[in-house]
């Protein structure tokens, strides 16, 4: 029972954080940042710099907000890839969002979008 074994939890955690354990490492959250970046880069074209500066300006502070992560993926053929993580991946409404409110704005504002798809993490 999950009763019997929180005191010995609640302990350990403390005497663990007490005695300077790692809680978090550094290096792997720099890494993560690294991989989950949407920050536009010289091999780009031009429509994939678009994307990336509309999550980079304006998707990713919203999503953020509500604890969710934006990724993008890929470009292809009018196609958008991103992943959705944290919150997003598992929220019942996220596909809304994707849909009505992500891929709205992408086919307004980069008209050679023309669907924004989500991948699984």
């Amino acid at each position: 029972d999950w009763q019997d074994v929180i005191p010995a939890i609640k302990e350990f955690l403390k005497d663990y954080l007490e005695n300077g354990g790692v809680v978090v490492n550094e290096e792997e959250v720099a890494k993560v940042k690294q991989e989950a970046s949407n920050t536009v880069s010289a091999d780009d074209d031009d429509i994939v710099k678009r994307v990336k500066e509309l999550l980079e300006n304006y998707v990713k502070p919203a999503v953020e907000m509500d604890g969710g992560a934006i990724q993008f993926k890929s470009y292809n053929e009018g196609t958008v890839n991103l992943m959705l993580q944290g919150s997003c991946s598992g929220c019942p409404s996220s596909m809304i969002t994707l849909k009505a409110g992500i891929e709205g704005m992408m086919k307004r504002m980069i008209p050679e979008v023309k669907e924004v798809v989500a991948e699984a993490e």
